[in-house]
This record gives C-alpha cells, structure tokens and sequence, in this order.
C-alpha cells in the first residue's frame, strides 16, 4: 500500500535543536538513499564536515538558509536546491528568525547515524565535542 507521509511527520528525531522527520529510511529504500524534513532553529548550524561516502541533496521549504561549500556561500530560499557531491566540505544554517524547513537527503542512506545523534543529544546537556566527532567519523564523516 502507498503511503502518504504529511508535513512535520514521519520518524522524528531531535538534535542540536533540530527537528528531523524522516520520511524515507534505508530499511524501506534498501539503503539507497535516506530523505528528512529538517527543521532547523534560528541560528541552527551543523558543525562544517564532508561525506566520505555519501552525496547530500538539500530542498528549501521554508526560510533563508546559508550554505558553505567547499569555501563558497551560498543564500537559499523556498524552492532553491543544492547539491553537495561526496567529498566537499560543507555546513548550512538558519539565517532568519524564524524555523527554517528543508528537505534533505543522502544517498546512501544516513539515518542510521541520525538515530544515534538522536541518543547523543536526548541527556540532560549537549554531548562533548569529541563523542559527536567520534561518532561522524563512524558514519564517514570528518570534520572541516
């Protein structure tokens, strides 16, 4: 049966004050390729890495978003698409004080290291510097 899976829902997980609503997971897509709808705070910054082995794709919902890419920045709203090849260094961030939405996907799939970022950041405080670069570099990624 097809599924619909509305705005906001999906497999949520928070970190970083994000809010992930994975529509897509590699159990369902055979690893292929994982999507999320992120919505990223005001302010919201991932720390800047590049993919060892994976490509990321990023589709403005909502928002003014800033990308960094490989020494290049870049101003996205609704509707503009970016595509980060596997290799270059890279972050984005929320440029506006309002939630920004984006949908994001990785092929191959990447919520498995999503889910344990999920658990990092669920204690009572933000996870040590070293424990989230230790679990990137589990996942392909390293720091930039």
């Amino acid at each position: 049966m097809t599924a619909i899976v509305p705005p906001g829902q999906g497999h949520r997980l928070t970190a970083r004050g994000s809010v992930m609503a994975f529509k897509a997971v590699a159990a369902q897509t055979g690893g292929d390729f994982s999507l999320m709808e992120r919505t990223l705070p005001p302010g919201g910054r991932p720390p800047a890495h590049r993919h060892t082995n994976c490509s990321e794709a990023f589709f403005v919902l909502d928002g003014a978003i800033t990308f960094w890419v490989d020494g290049d920045q870049a101003a996205g709203g609704p509707g503009d698409f970016l595509l980060v090849p596997r290799g270059a260094a890279h972050t984005f961030g929320n440029s506006s004080p309002e939630p920004a939405r984006l949908l994001v996907l990785h092929a191959p799939a990447m919520d498995a290291y999503f889910e344990e970022l999920h658990q990092l950041w669920s204690g009572g405080q933000p996870p040590e510097r070293e424990q989230e670069r230790e679990l990137m570099s589990r996942y392909g990624m390293d720091p930039a």
